[in-house]
């Protein structure tokens, strides 16, 4: 166990594509740079009754507010990352929506909405509008005489 603040011991750092297994699922880091240059979305397959279904772990897309996306000196990169980040997440195949925060995808209505006719989580359409919408919100927040830098 570490003490609070103190650095944790680092067993192996992941590159884009590296997989993590944990018992049957094997999960697959996407790197997904903007909020933090170390953002990673977590992908992977799931079987459940006779249906595989492509799983969607989003980092965050988010701009928080006070982020520079322009002449930013901590991070230069930044708004390149992130439309980077949102070229990635829409290439995704989703089926199942999930995110680092339950705000992200519902969580709370979709969890009390489980056990009907159909799986509230399977969500493709709730994930293309997150993606959509955070990236429309990264590009009203970006400098227009940035916008035609980007990817």
């Amino acid at each position: 166990m570490t003490a609070v603040g103190l650095p944790a011991p680092v067993d192996r750092v992941l590159d884009n594509g590296d997989e993590v297994k944990l018992g049957d699922v094997t999960l697959v880091a996407r790197r997904t740079p903007g909020h933090t240059r170390g953002c990673t979305t977590w992908t992977c397959r799931i079987a459940d009754a006779g249906k595989t279904y492509d799983v969607v772990v989003i980092g965050s897309p988010n701009v928080n507010p006070g982020y520079r996306l322009a002449n930013n000196m901590d991070y230069p990169e930044i708004a390149d990352d992130f439309a980077k980040t949102f070229a990635i997440l829409k290439s995704l195949p989703c089926d199942v929506f999930l995110g680092a925060h339950g705000d992200y995808y519902g969580m709370t209505s979709k969890f009390e909405r489980l056990g009907g006719a159909t799986n509230p989580f399977v969500d493709p359409e709730g994930y293309r509008a997150y993606v959509e919408l955070k990236e429309k919100a990264f590009g009203v927040r970006l400098p227009s005489k940035h916008q035609s830098k980007l990817v």
